[in-house]
């Protein structure tokens, strides 16, 4: 059986890639052809290389799979990224808003920053590397426009209240966040549904507007993706 892509019926530049045995995968068209970046595969069809988008690695891949309904990053966007880490995700990302769009990663390991300027920024023209604290926006302010969404994945105990600092920042009116809830970041003596509950109450309290909520069992365990959008 040849591999076969088509594209994602609700969300721009996300493609479904069926294989050789015949499993469905999602995958995104890879704007540095021919390098992978978390030893992913490259698959080729209709002369255009994708790359297979692994949910037990994203959590942003894992929410599509578990339903979510929403996923705002488009092409053209521009994306603050809060976590990047080595750059699995936040390469997606880049592979979505394309060569008109751009990510601004934020990581504060100086160990993950390397990796993600060496194998990833460095043969991606649409992705800036910033070594910083995200608990910390205004020391990075003159390096970040405003943007059209955040994408947050935080070990932190107060993650909410980041991405909301994050979002007066950055965060244009009427712009959405996707925010990665971990809930043993926060508080391993509770639920974690009472830990996302909890945190949905502060971005509420901040003033945004929840719009889809998605469990990520079995990918990642005692973890929600929740997708809002921002009125300043």
């Amino acid at each position: 059986m040849a591999v076969k892509v088509e594209p994602h019926s609700l969300f721009p530049e996300i493609y479904w890639a069926t294989v050789e045995d015949g499993s469905r995968r999602l995958a995104t068209k890879n704007l540095a052809s021919g390098r992978s970046v978390y030893g992913e595969r490259l698959i080729r069809h209709m002369d255009v290389e994708y790359r297979l988008w692994d949910p037990f690695r994203s959590k942003l891949a894992a929410s599509i799979l578990k339903g979510l309904g929403t996923v705002p990053i488009r092409p053209n966007h521009k994306v603050l990224y809060l976590g990047a880490a080595s750059g699995t995700t936040a390469s997606h990302v880049s592979d979505i808003v394309g060569g008109h769009g751009h990510v601004y990663c934020v990581e504060f390991a100086p160990r993950a920053i390397r990796e993600l300027i060496n194998n990833v920024c460095a043969f991606r023209p649409n992705m800036s590397p910033i070594l910083a604290d995200a608990r910390l926006p205004e020391q990075y302010s003159f390096l970040v426009e405003e943007v059209d969404d955040i994408y947050a994945d935080l070990a932190q105990p107060n993650q909410a209240e980041i991405v909301a600092d994050n979002a007066e920042l950055f965060l244009k009116g009427g712009g959405w966040v996707m925010f990665a809830i971990k809930a043993r970041s926060v508080d391993v003596t509770k639920k974690p549904s009472d830990v996302y509950e909890m945190e949905i109450k502060v971005l509420c309290r901040r003033g945004f507007n929840i719009v889809d909520v998605a469990h990520l069992e079995p990918y990642e365990l005692d973890h929600a993706m929740v997708v809002a959008t921002y009125e300043r």
